[in-house]
């Protein structure tokens, strides 16, 4: 046996026993609702995971929702407590010396406040008195809102440049990812051993509300400590690892070490499938190297914002050694591999996991995978092309599958030809060919169809949590069509700076619209003792601080305004209720050459 086919040992009932250990209470209703009476989250959808593993899912990735799907209030050690399976992340609960610390309040505020309330249930009504957001994923920060208020005095800590990647990641580029999103956590699927089964990391992401408040304070260093309700922090900044925007601390009073989401019970994503900057996994395999020298002898229980905890000072420094082992290896064999010429593709079919890191579960490919963790690791240091020139100025795909259909004999051709590969069990090569012909002829039932049949039975047999969502999502949308992407961050952009509020309509700016037009706007924001400056000229959206008192006179529109009334009146496009001089069609032109996001683009038909 290769040690590519090596796997662990299913007697082994360790994780279960520690994904059991500590449970306080299971939730207290079957289901979380929100306002509008919507289930955003329904603890019965998992029941189906009791049964033994069907032919439908790998055994391995069953074995996983399986853990991942216990739900409840768990006492990880003195004083610390975890709210599990009520999202796709925990929700950690400190207790100090008036009320609780929070990390990470989950995804949406419907499921945070249902968490809140079961520990307040069996732990009393104690405050919340800080909360702390371990990284820059909306599932870290989203329900910030179910266990605070805006006006609540409490310090919000964050790690250094937690809003700007916040922001860049679900405003910048929301839309996109979020449609991808849908598919990488499958939240579209059926609940069932047919349909969605787990995505790996949780069960599914919810679909609440999710909000955000900017943090009070900012860790910046390693070693920088804080005392939250009493209770003492020590900091390990992470950058660049499993977020642009992370870090790691410890509890030295209670011998607890939070890894964030640095250390997992399973491979984590250099690239996720949904959209995201590459992560270095060479700098993550060294902030792990340097975590277990800075707090492993000195810890008895590590958590982290997923999964569940792992026991025992020699335990955990394994666990984090072999994660950190893991990163490594794949980092350093593929720069060995792509430094001999093979391509990112090519060292994916290439590279074997050393047998100890292969046979460790916590290793297990569940919501990342070897296979395109390579390619990311080959992307961040190579980037797109490949080094043959063929690859340079490629058609689109469209284009390129109308031409490949053509070479082939036409869709009935390719048809035939695809069916033979499904028949020998070739079932990657059958979807490459079936992409060409449904984007040379997105008409043709015959070719969805297939093509749907194939990414079943590609998603039945994958380990990979998120390989599966793909495609079954997939499946689905060739069989019934683009479903509305169920989570929005619309509410988290009255959070948002001017600056980042500009930066989002300069990403709108339909360039060609807006060639021929020049405008210059003042924004005079009286509520935050701003001025700034937009210009628009060759289609590209200028912005920037003002100090010159005399910019009045060369704007062609200058606004006096509160931040709120900015955001207010670029929904609206009105003004009323703005001071303003100069002419107000400028707005109007401004506004006409923004194009709209679209939430529910295709994505396996042109």
């Amino acid at each position: 046996m290769s040690p590519a086919d090596a796997a662990p040992d299913f007697a082994d009932r360790t994780d279960f026993e520690d994904a059991d250990r500590g449970l306080v209470a299971g939730p207290a209703n079957a289901r979380i609702t929100a306002q509008d009476g919507r289930v955003v989250w329904d603890f019965e959808a998992t029941a189906f995971l009791q049964q033994d593993c069907p032919d439908t899912a790998d055994r391995s990735l069953w074995r996983q929702s399986q853990l991942c799907a216990r739900a409840g209030l768990y006492e990880v050690t003195d004083g610390i407590y975890q709210i599990r399976g009520f999202d796709l992340s925990n929700m950690t609960l400190i207790e100090g010396e008036r009320g609780i610390v929070v990390i990470d309040p989950l995804v949406s505020q419907e499921c945070a406040a249902e968490g809140l309330a079961l520990y307040r249930t069996h732990r009393g009504e104690r405050p919340v008195t800080a909360v702390l957001f371990t990284h820059s994923h909306i599932d870290h920060f989203g329900g910030i809102l179910g266990v605070i208020s805006p006006d609540d005095n409490v310090p919000i800590v964050a790690p250094e440049g937690f809003m700007e990647h916040s922001v860049a990641e679900n405003v910048y580029a929301g839309t996109a990812m979020l449609r991808r999103g849908a598919y990488h956590t499958g939240g579209e699927l059926e609940p069932g051993p047919r349909g969605l089964i787990g995505v790996g990391l949780g069960f599914t992401a919810s679909h609440g509300l999710p909000s955000l408040l900017p943090p009070t304070v900012e860790i910046t260093r390693t070693g920088q400590e804080e005392r939250l309700d009493g209770v003492l922090l020590r900091f390990q900044l992470t950058p660049d690892t499993e977020a642009p925007s992370e870090l790691n601390f410890h509890l030295p009073e209670r011998r607890a070490l939070c890894m964030a989401e640095n250390a997992t019970h399973n491979l984590h994503n250099i690239l996720t499938l949904r959209g995201a900057l590459v992560r270095d996994a060479r700098t993550w395999s060294r902030y792990l190297t340097e975590a277990i020298n800075l707090f492993t002898a000195d810890s008895d229980v590590v958590f982290a914002s997923h999964h569940w905890p792992t026991w025992g000072t020699e335990r955990l420094t394994t666990f984090l050694s072999e994660q950190r082992d893991l990163y490594g290896y794949l980092h350093d064999q593929t720069l060995r591999l792509l430094n001999q010429g093979h391509t990112g593709t090519e060292i994916a079919e290439m590279i074997e996991l050393p047998p100890r890191l292969a046979n460790a579960w916590h290793t297990r490919g569940y919501y990342g995978s070897v296979s395109h963790n390579v390619k990311a690791i080959y992307q961040r240091y190579m980037g797109w092309y490949d080094g043959h020139p063929a690859s340079l100025w490629e058609h689109p795909p469209t284009a390129s599958a109308q031409r490949y259909v053509d070479c082939m004999g036409g869709i009935d051709s390719v048809l035939t030809k695809a069916r033979s590969y499904m028949a020998t069990d070739d079932l990657r090569f059958a979807a490459q060919l079936l992409k060409h012909a449904t984007f040379a002829a997105p008409d043709e039932t015959r070719a969805k169809e297939l093509l749907a049949e194939t990414f079943e039975r590609l998603g039945h047999g994958a380990e990979c949590g998120t390989w599966r969502n793909n495609y079954l999502m997939a499946a689905q949308e060739l069989r019934t069509g683009v479903k509305p992407t169920p989570i929005t961050t619309g509410s988290m952009t009255t959070t948002l700076s001017v600056e980042q509020i500009l930066d989002s309509l300069a990403i709108r700016v339909n360039g060609p619209r807006a060639w021929n037009h020049s405008l210059t706007m003042l924004w005079r924001f009286t509520d935050l003792d701003q001025t700034y400056r937009t210009s628009l000229h060759n289609g590209v959206l200028v912005h920037h601080p003002a100090t010159d008192t005399s910019a009045d006179d060369t704007a062609d529109l200058t606004l006096t305004l509160t931040k709120p009334q900015l955001t207010d009146m670029l929904t609206s496009g009105s003004l009323d209720g703005i001071d303003h001089t100069g002419d107000p069609g400028t707005l109007a032109t401004l506004i006409s050459v923004l194009d709209e996001p679209d939430p529910d683009f295709p994505i396996v038909t042109p």
